[in-house]
């Protein structure tokens, strides 16, 4: 088990099957509508995470350590920027986590698939003619 907030890899990918285990916290309303690091614009409705170094499109799955509550995000902004934390998700996300009410909580974050550059460009580019929509794109 690595040390909370130590990443799973360096800055140039991201290894399917590896874990991270650390502090997540969530953000929602104070950044509603805001632009993303991927372009999109962020919407608090959605399974999204922020992340410091796996690349943005990457898909992971979320595992709430104190309760066993699951949820698959996808990333799509950078951070967290507060020490100790690993992942800061959507509102969205963190209701799936039961974690809402308590603002932190320590979950292990596993990849399930890296970023597609060509379809996260795509997805990226699509949705800023469309605007945002629910679910993943």
């Amino acid at each position: 088990m690595r040390p909370p907030g130590q990443p799973v890899h360096g800055t140039t990918g991201a290894s399917v099957g590896r874990s991270e285990v650390g502090l997540a916290s969530w953000y929602g309303s104070f950044h509603q509508g805001l632009v993303t690091a991927s372009g999109e614009i962020f919407d608090m409705r959605r399974l999204t995470a922020a992340h410091r170094s796996l690349p943005l499109g990457t898909r992971l799955r979320v595992t709430n350590l104190e309760n066993g509550r699951v949820v698959r995000v996808r990333v799509n902004d950078r951070g967290p920027y507060v020490a100790g934390r690993v992942v800061d998700l959507s509102r969205e996300a963190a209701q799936a986590l039961g974690m809402v009410e308590r603002g932190l909580t320590l979950v292990r974050l596993d990849v399930e698939r890296t970023a597609d550059p060509v379809g996260s460009t795509r997805a990226t580019l699509e949705q800023a003619h469309r605007g945002a929509s629910g679910g993943w794109t």
